[in-house]
């Protein structure tokens, strides 16, 4: 993982944009490339691949470079919210059900 942080890193580096990423823009951009992504499923769940994991890694790079700009450590945030998610969705309440955490 350490690699792909240091290649997306230096990519930006590399061509100065690092004044460009700052929080609310990563999250302009974030927004922008989801949308792309879901565009590949506007009309039917057939797509294509490739063009689909493109996009999806469009989405997770920027949310590196966001991650980056906040200064906050990757693994932490996620294990944090994996513990949270754990604690609203226990197991035994929500294996096979989809509803929000308040209506279980």
């Amino acid at each position: 993982m350490e690699e792909i942080l240091d290649r997306i890193r230096k990519f930006r580096e590399d061509r100065d944009w690092n004044k460009f990423h700052t929080p609310e823009n990563l999250a302009k951009s974030i927004s922008i490339e989801a949308g792309e992504l879901l565009e590949h499923f506007q009309w039917d769940s057939n797509y294509h691949k490739q063009e689909v994991s493109e996009e999806l890694a469009d989405v997770m790079i920027y949310c590196i470079h966001m991650a980056d700009a906040m200064g906050v450590d990757i693994k932490e945030i996620i294990l944090d919210k994996m513990n949270k998610n754990e604690k609203k969705y226990p197991v035994e309440k929500s294996k096979g059900n989809s509803k929000k955490y308040t209506e279980l």
